[in-house]
């Protein structure tokens, strides 16, 4: 078995996914780029010399094609997303649907996929998770919901696996990434006003904190940890 380390990024084709399989793939690890989108990964995984996966967390077949993965030392549980900002009397059952499916089902299927290989490993789950798991807002319900769920499953499961696997949750706040393009489906001038006149966030900082984690000695495990703008002084 090559002793490099074999790191799982979901939603790795953009965004903070993709920025975290160049910053891991720059500290040493071997990154697998796990997404939907074949091209994309395919481009990603030879610019950094890792492997791509196609794969979509919704789809039970698909998760299943992880058992095949020998080896994992680390997951980030990346992929993610909300849709709308509708007020709870408005919701869509479907955007809550997708939302839980994604945020909370979704790492679910994956991490328990991969429960054997990071068992072995001694292993890192990094979940991506969001201040809006911490605080709620208006027109956020059914995101806050999937995201207080992914907060609830990842406290639990580090609970329950202490001390053979270590878990983290980093929640971002305003991050300029597709995240509001693709909330608001595809509407670019609502999505850019979600970050005029801000400071923001780049997926490269999100990044940055999940390769530091990563990087520590597996004495260490950093439970929650927030980043935020300079300019958001709230959750």
């Amino acid at each position: 078995m090559s002793e490099q380390k074999v790191a799982v990024v979901t939603g790795g084709s953009a965004g903070i996914g993709e920025a975290a399989c160049r910053a891991l793939a720059g500290d040493g690890w071997k990154v697998i780029v796990a997404a939907r989108r074949r091209e994309r990964c395919e481009e990603i995984a030879r610019q950094i010399g890792g492997e791509a996966m196609v794969l979509d967390v919704g789809d039970q077949g698909s998760v299943d094609k992880l058992h095949a993965l020998d080896r994992v030392d680390l997951l980030v549980n990346n992929a993610g997303g909300a849709k709308q900002l509708d007020y709870l009397r408005d919701a869509d059952t479907a955007d809550w649907q997708w939302m839980y499916e994604t945020n909370v089902l979704g790492t679910m299927r994956v991490t328990r996929a991969l429960y054997p290989q990071l068992k072995a490993a001694k292993g890192l789950v990094i979940n991506i998770g969001s201040v809006a798991g911490t605080d709620a807002y208006p027109g956020g319900s059914g995101y806050n919901a999937a995201k207080y769920g992914l907060r609830g499953l990842t406290r639990a499961f580090r609970r329950e696996e202490a001390p053979d696997i270590r878990v983290c949750e980093i929640d971002p706040g305003r991050v300029k990434t597709d995240f509001s393009l693709n909330r608001f489906a595809g509407d670019a001038e609502r999505a850019a006003k979600v970050y005029e006149g801000k400071l923001n966030l780049t997926a490269e900082d999100v990044a940055e904190a999940i390769r530091w984690v990563a990087s520590l000695p597996p004495h260490v495990n950093i439970d929650t940890l927030g980043i935020m703008p300079a300019d958001q002084a709230e959750r």
